[in-house]
């Protein structure tokens, strides 16, 4: 496993004890690392975590969040939309949802100017990558994605939090239908 990851011995133990620390894997002395396998309960765990902390930060974001800011990243949801609707999704598209998805919801959680919440949050965010390991991403799946985050940013926007969240809790929704492979 060093020489793959290219990474001493020392860090990568170190880097291992962690992640089982964090639930991510399994380690079996002298016969393997065994990554956990995500499901329902995984599945539900995750969004119903992220439910409860974020629906009460898009609240303090609609209010109080920077307007640059939510313009701006109206607009780059907003082009990467027309991108895919014109040109269908590879790589480059992935990649900018990815940090569409990272950015929005980190700032969402930001509001909230807690950095307990911010840790927890990160931690979370591990799992939710597990989850979306094995999801095939496709035009109409992304479409959906960056349509209901324009939806939370158009909430935000005009500064009604009771919109905002529940545009998130459709989001959150949505999003864990497709993770379970139910849309």
């Amino acid at each position: 496993l060093c020489a793959i990851v290219d990474v001493p011995v020392a860090p990568l133990r170190d880097a291992l004890r962690v992640l089982e620390t964090e639930g991510i894997l399994t380690i079996h002395p002298r016969s393997g690392i065994q990554f956990i396998r995500p499901g329902l309960e995984l599945t539900r765990s995750t969004y119903q975590f992220r439910s409860i902390v974020e629906r009460a930060a898009v609240r303090v974001f609609a209010e109080e969040g920077d307007e640059n800011v939510t313009n701006a990243l109206e607009v780059r949801h907003s082009r990467l939309l027309r991108r895919v609707e014109r040109d269908g999704i590879g790589p480059d598209q992935i990649q900018e949802m990815d940090a569409l998805e990272m950015e929005l919801h980190g700032q969402i959680i930001q509001a909230l100017r807690n950095p307990l919440i911010e840790s927890a949050y990160r931690r979370m965010h591990n799992y939710l990558r597990l989850l979306r390991l094995e999801r095939k991403v496709t035009p109409p799946i992304m479409t959906r994605t960056l349509k209901e985050h324009l939806d939370i940013l158009e909430a935000c926007g005009t500064r009604n939090p009771d919109a905002a969240e529940k545009a998130l809790y459709a989001h959150f929704q949505a999003a864990m239908q497709r993770n379970l492979g139910l849309v």
